[in-house]
């Protein structure tokens, strides 16, 4: 597979990531430990790279199963972790407090070492801004943890353009994970510009629309009970079979290209700009093929703004968040 630089930083990956958080959290039941590993090491053998994770996916274990699944691949791949949430004691313990004091972030850091089964972490991301912390405050911190060698790189994910530039001031950003996609172009107004101008890579999570690009989902799919799309108003059945027009209209692209739906929209990134790393995730082996098939497919410039036009006329219902998830991004 084809390799990219993320921005000006020496950080180069697969064109296509994999994202780990499906395989232990967020969209159904976990998959057992062997077929995770399975998965990981088979996204490896077809040329990928980089790796996506973060503590608080399970949380803990599915950096420790990331971890198990590459310690033999080490020197082949990058990972990357986040840190910022803890246990909350006042909601039972649940992982929804934020923390990135820099001793917060250093103590991350070590556990989330010995979880990966790593020297050192490859791409070290803030996973959502803490108003309670300058972010001056958390680029020393983790400024300090590349100095020390624990850290190569420094991310954000869903943070504003000035947080993005005050970071960027004290330890160069290497990267912005955030949602992109033809699902949600916000990305494109609000931080990309910034992006260019500082020579930031973007990795673009739910590069598929959490799904609903792929085509295999419509008003009528009823999720698992431990799947967050039950509480996200985009994914209310009635918002589906609105949006559902969309899917349409990439789907005849991909009819057009003998594609299928997800490699559009994989393209679709991949086209936009050259910095850019979308990381679909996927529970299956077949998935995981048809998407990295996407790297093979290349739109040009009247392809990128035929289908971004087509697009556009769709009015897409609902919100990409819940009000609780909404007020933690963009800042």
């Amino acid at each position: 597979m084809q390799k990219r630089k993320l921005g000006k930083s020496n950080l180069e990956v697969s064109a296509l990531g994999l994202g780990c958080m499906g395989l232990s959290f967020g969209y159904g039941p976990p998959v057992d430990k062997q077929t995770g590993i399975s998965l990981i090491r088979a996204a490896v053998d077809r040329g990928v790279t980089f790796f996506d994770t973060a503590e608080v996916y399970g949380p803990l274990v599915n950096e420790e199963l990331v971890g198990e699944a590459l310690a033999p691949l080490r020197a082949k791949v990058a990972i990357a972790t986040k840190f910022g949430w803890e246990a909350n004691p006042n909601d039972g313990g649940k992982w929804n407090a934020l923390n990135s004091r820099p001793e917060h972030i250093k103590q991350v850091a070590e556990e989330s070492l010995k979880r990966l089964r790593v020297d050192a972490i490859d791409l070290f991301y803030q996973h959502r801004v803490d108003l309670n912390v300058p972010i001056e405050d958390v680029a020393g911190a983790v400024k300090d943890l590349i100095q020390e060698g624990k850290v190569r790189h420094f991310g954000l994910s869903e943070a504003s353009a000035q947080t993005i530039r005050r970071a960027h001031a004290v330890q160069p950003v290497a990267a912005l994970q955030s949602e992109y996609s033809l699902f949600w172009r916000e990305p494109e107004q609000t931080v990309m510009p910034t992006l260019e101008e500082l020579g930031i890579g973007f990795v673009p999570f739910s590069p598929l629309g959490k799904g609903f690009l792929t085509g295999k989902i419509d008003a009528d799919t009823k999720f698992d009970s431990t799947d967050f799309r039950n509480i996200v108003p985009r994914f209310s059945a009635e918002n589906r079979k609105a949006n559902q027009a969309l899917v349409d209209v990439i789907h005849s692209f991909a009819a057009q290209r003998k594609a299928t739906p997800a490699q559009i929209a994989l393209a679709w990134l991949l086209a936009k700009r050259p910095w850019i790393v979308p990381i679909p995730g996927t529970t299956k082996l077949a998935r995981l093929e048809e998407n990295l098939g996407a790297a093979e497919i290349q739109l040009s410039p009247d392809d990128v703004r035929a289908l971004e036009e087509a697009s556009a006329k769709v009015k897409l219902e609902g919100a990409r968040y819940p009000a609780s998830h909404a007020k933690l991004v963009g800042r």
